[in-house]
């Protein structure tokens, strides 16, 4: 495993999760790019923490947003950037999704030494 690779770190709750669950399609023409700036976008939004990302060899992909309170995921959730890029993922990139927003209440983490 790289040095390079952890994830976000555990943060003093309460906290916001955004879990975007996805299985797509085969048309994945601007996915890329499109996914790119919604990486650097979302970094605008104060109350921000950060992102984990994972795929399975079967094709699920599981990524979850860190959000400081329920305003800055509502301001992430009415940007209309993201609005647009959802759009386009009902419309051309995804087979199916889901997503679950919760509040943590407990966080903790470890990391070997």
């Amino acid at each position: 495993m790289s040095d390079s690779v952890a994830p976000v770190e555990a943060f003093e709750p309460p906290y916001y999760v955004a879990v975007f669950t996805t299985v797509r399609t085969q048309e994945q023409g601007g996915y890329r790019e499109t996914n790119a700036r919604m990486e650097e976008l979302v970094k605008d939004i104060p109350g921000y923490l950060g992102m984990d990302h994972a795929q399975t060899p079967g094709g699920l992909g599981i990524t979850v947003g860190y959000f400081r309170d329920a305003d800055a995921l509502t301001q992430w959730r009415s940007n209309a950037e993201h609005r647009a890029a959802q759009q386009r993922g009902r419309a051309e990139w995804y087979q199916s999704y889901t997503l679950h927003v919760a509040k943590v209440e407990r966080s903790h983490g470890f990391t070997r030494a």
